[in-house]
């Protein structure tokens, strides 16, 4: 693992960083204009000073104006999706979908038990388990080599592959993810620990204001499991949970009346009136022009400023492999909920690429059901869950919940349902519109690829170039 600062590295830039966190921590009880406080802010020393007295009373949003950009090498898609998962920061991945990975190498951890001591037999098991990973990059080799496509073949590349991002974020935030790592569940999980250490180490060095609050941070009541009880109740009671996996895209919630509801709220800002008054002007304006409310909806699909969308809400469960949940977890601004890594989920359930059911189903299925074996090995040898992680292939799956306003589910919807797009997410997300447009089909005009709502295509010559179903208008 290796983790790079890049840019504002220098002692220069970070005061001058340092100057602009004290001036906004300064600026709310201080005479004179922003650039007349950042100019008085000119001594390191008493601006650090400043931003910890600031932070003991528990405002920790004037560090939201420290940015810091790191390189992500060699690092797990653990790390990568416990990372994606912080919705205020931002990411550039390394795809896997056109770079052959089979190269990359992988990471090999320490075997520990439940108690966190190495096994006595560590080395022993990471000999097997170093063969059964060469084992299985080789055989990803051969699928490359058999000319199937390299998005599809990644589905047998296990979780321990290196993988390589850009991540963007601020100083509190920057706090947030390393506290989580240090002292949060996460932490069970040595390679997520050594990242908690190494930010940590980044602070003290960079974020020199921050230290004394992440050494507070460890006494946090709320790092524990305060819901522990219920795993020994639900024992207690017998119940046993269904792990299967679900067979497509299930919307299981959504706002009464949703296109009604975005109709009023687009009248209610326009005319200034309450909401039981934007009710009354819309059934008055059907009642004189039924084809209204289309052309209200249109209005707004096509507007820049979308913010009535946001007052709809549709909530999905679906399932998804490990391949493709960042595709689904990169979007912000949605309630996603992602079962955690640990303890390992049920291992028959995968994905199977229809490229991959044409050519070379039974061997598919052979690499799932031997990964699965020598997993109750491994647990057989007393290694625990939180290390077993790295035996997930990228095609095993789970089922995740999510919640996200119509504004959100067209944005996803433009990415995801494009011909471009990984098949798989498109084929979840245009489950996703089909039963949108069942109870809302006035938002459904608006859900789908760019070149089908808005009649071109954004990718220029990397277009697909699906000239057939594609009409291309002019765009008002």
């Amino acid at each position: 693992m290796k983790i790079t600062m890049l840019g504002n590295c220098s002692m220069e830039e970070r005061e001058k960083v340092i100057q602009v966190v004290a001036t906004a921590g300064k600026l709310s009880r201080a005479d004179g204009t922003v650039t007349e406080v950042f100019d008085s802010r000119n001594d390191y020393e008493k601006n650090v000073r400043l931003i910890q007295s600031i932070l003991k009373s528990g405002h920790r949003s004037i560090a939201e104006h420290d940015y810091l950009v790191f390189g992500f090498e060699n690092v797990t898609p653990i790390v990568e999706q416990t990372m994606i998962n912080h919705r205020l920061a931002s990411f550039t991945v390394k795809s896997r979908r056109n770079v052959d990975f089979r190269n990359v190498g992988f990471y090999t951890p320490d075997f520990r038990n439940k108690n966190g001591k190495v096994l006595v037999n560590n080395e022993a098991l990471q000999f097997l388990y170093n063969k059964s990973m060469n084992e299985l990059f080789s055989k990803y080799g051969d699928l490359v080599d058999m000319g199937l496509p390299i998005e599809d073949c990644r589905y047998i590349l296990p979780y321990s592959y290196h993988s390589n991002f850009i991540m963007e974020c601020n100083a509190n935030e920057l706090f947030k993810i390393t506290g989580d790592l240090l002292y949060g569940k996460e932490s069970n999980i040595t390679e997520l620990n050594e990242l908690g250490l190494i930010f940590s180490d980044i602070i003290k060095d960079r974020v020199p204001y921050l230290v004394e609050s992440l050494e507070m941070e460890k006494k946090k009541e709320y790092y524990k499991d305060k819901l522990s009880f219920l795993d020994e109740e639900i024992t207690k009671s017998g119940i046993k949970g269904n792990s299967k996996l679900l067979s497509r895209a299930k919307m299981i919630g959504y706002t009464n009346y949703p296109d009604f509801t975005i109709l009023c709220h687009i009248i209610k800002r326009r005319k200034r009136v309450s909401l039981y008054e934007a009710q009354e002007i819309l059934f008055k304006l059907i009642d004189n022009n039924p084809d209204i409310v289309r052309e209200m909806m249109q209005g707004l699909i096509h507007s820049k400023r979308q913010r009535e969308l946001e007052q709809a809400n549709f909530t999905f469960e679906m399932p998804i492999s490990l391949a493709v949940l960042t595709h689904i977890t990169r979007h912000r601004m949605q309630s996603l909920e992602v079962p955690d890594f640990a303890p390992i989920w049920n291992l028959d359930n995968y994905i199977v690429p229809d490229s991959i059911k044409s050519t070379c189903n039974e061997q598919y299925a052979k690499i799932f059901s031997n990964n699965k074996k020598l997993v109750e090995f491994f647990k057989r040898k007393g290694v625990r869950d939180e290390d077993l992680i790295y035996f997930y292939l990228s095609g095993n799956a789970c089922n995740i919940s999510t919640t996200m306003n119509a504004r959100t589910l067209e944005w996803i919807s433009r990415m995801r349902c494009c011909n471009k797009a990984q098949c798989e997410i498109r084929n979840l997300i245009n489950d996703c519109i089909t039963q949108v447009r069942e109870v809302a089909p006035l938002i459904s005009e608006g859900l789908g690829s760019t070149c089908r709502i808005e009649g071109y295509c954004p990718e220029g010559t990397d277009s697909c170039k699906n000239r057939g179903l594609v009409v291309k208008k002019k765009v008002k």
